[in-house]
């Protein structure tokens, strides 16, 4: 008899194919009465799957008192409480490598898109305003700047990499210092201050929540360009409003937001932001990477009881 598994989020078709051929599917969304799933199913659920956004809410942890396992298809994890699964032996596995690269390219993507203004002069173009205003206004360079990384883990340094191109100064801030090249900064407002782009890629969750302040704000200063590709919550999204349009930050490319779905709605007002919808890894190759990781780390860990790649906080189980 296969074993249950919860799934948090319904999944691809490849990931419930291979999930299927090992595990009795459940989902949470299709669960009318959880307390009467928990009281009836809840003791044999051993496995759980979900996805970085969705995590995994604590009155699902507490009502599966056998659960052994949770593997997230996301590198973000601060929606779990890995700390608490620790604790209780739980394995929490994530997605991390696999999404590096196309992470990476994204934030450039949103840092040139910002500084070069290419999606409103792309708005120029179709609303006919070229024959009859003339030329689009200069824009600025993205050659020779400065440009701080929040947060230099894997998929900062991938950014790193392919700023070399732009013959950018790199400066960093994280944690702890790494044995890199570039300049640590162990301030985050001296940082911005020294720099014309901000690229936050640091995890979420409560010790970085509004670290990128008015504050850092100000310093990155009125011709500075802030870009999130990695949490909605490390920027405190009211102030980046406020200095978006009192014009003491130059500009933002944001891929995530505080409340998602949710985007304020003053951000779609302004012409000096290029917004995506939390899109960084969505590339067809790279979310079916993600995919077969998240499925392997259950499928293993079923197999033998290890994993391919538990979060640092339950490595030691």
């Amino acid at each position: 008899m296969k074993p249950n598994l919860l799934m948090i989020g319904n999944g691809t078709d490849r990931i419930r194919g291979q999930l299927s051929a090992e595990f009795n599917l459940h989902f949470l969304g299709d669960i009318d009465d959880l307390a009467a799933f928990f009281a009836e199913t809840g003791p044999s659920v051993e496995y759980v799957m979900t996805n970085g956004h969705d995590g995994v809410p604590t009155e699902v942890i507490n009502g599966l008192p056998n659960l052994k396992i949770i593997s997230c298809y996301g590198v973000g994890y601060d929606a779990i409480d890995a700390d608490a699964c620790a604790a209780r032996g739980i394995v929490v596995t994530h997605t991390p490598n696999v999404l590096n690269d196309e992470v990476a390219n994204t934030a450039i993507l949103l840092w040139l898109a910002t500084s070069r203004k290419l999606v409103q002069a792309d708005n120029y173009i179709r609303a006919g305003r070229w024959p009859s205003e003339g030329g689009f206004p200069l824009t600025r360079t993205v050659q020779d700047r400065t440009v701080g990384i929040l947060g230099l883990g894997r998929i900062g340094q991938a950014i790193a990499d392919r700023l070399a191109m732009f013959n950018s100064t790199i400066v960093y801030h994280s944690r702890t210092k790494k044995d890199v090249e570039y300049l640590f900064y162990d301030n985050l407002t001296e940082m911005a201050a020294d720099c014309d782009v901000l690229i936050c890629i640091t995890p979420g969750g409560k010790e970085t929540r509004g670290i990128v302040s008015a504050e850092v704000m100000n310093a990155l200063g009125r011709d500075g360009i802030l870009v999130n590709v990695s949490r909605g919550s490390v920027i405190d999204e009211p102030a980046l409003v406020a200095a978006l349009q009192e014009g003491r930050l130059g500009g933002a490319g944001l891929d995530v937001f505080d409340k998602e779905p949710i985007v304020p709605q003053a951000l779609f007002e302004m012409d000096n932001v290029v917004l995506q919808p939390h899109v960084g890894s969505a590339t067809v190759e790279t979310r079916q990477a993600m995919g077969d990781l998240t499925c392997d780390n259950l499928i293993q860990f079923k197999k033998d009881g290890t994993t391919v790649t538990s979060v640092p906080e339950t490595a030691h189980l």
